[in-house]
């Protein structure tokens, strides 16, 4: 009889403690913000090899206007899809620009 008790006590503190480890988890961990994200710097080695400037030299090619760039459209900096984890500045350009569908 023992050892059944002893099992089932060992279950229950398992159990608890795999569901108060996930709830907690949930509760500390936030998810990351755009505002959280380094900018992207023209000499970050990715950003030299796709030619990244943070002002765009084309009066109608920039970052704001590539269907590539992500977050509000307000924003100064913003996500973009080819340098996750950075920010792009909305003015910049690089070379794989493409333009948002008319």
């Amino acid at each position: 009889m023992k050892n059944q008790s002893s099992r089932r006590r060992f279950l229950k503190l398992t159990v608890g403690g795999i569901v108060g480890l996930t709830v907690g988890n949930k509760l500390l961990i936030k998810p990351a913000q755009a505002a959280d994200l380094p900018h992207l710097s023209v000499d970050d080695a990715q950003a030299k090899a796709l030619k990244y400037v943070n002002e765009s030299s084309f009066s109608d090619k920039n970052c704001n206007n590539c269907m590539l760039i992500e977050g509000d459209a307000s924003a100064e900096w913003r996500p973009c899809k080819i340098f996750p984890g950075k920010l792009v500045n909305g003015k910049g350009w690089c070379s794989a620009y493409a333009p948002k569908p008319a």
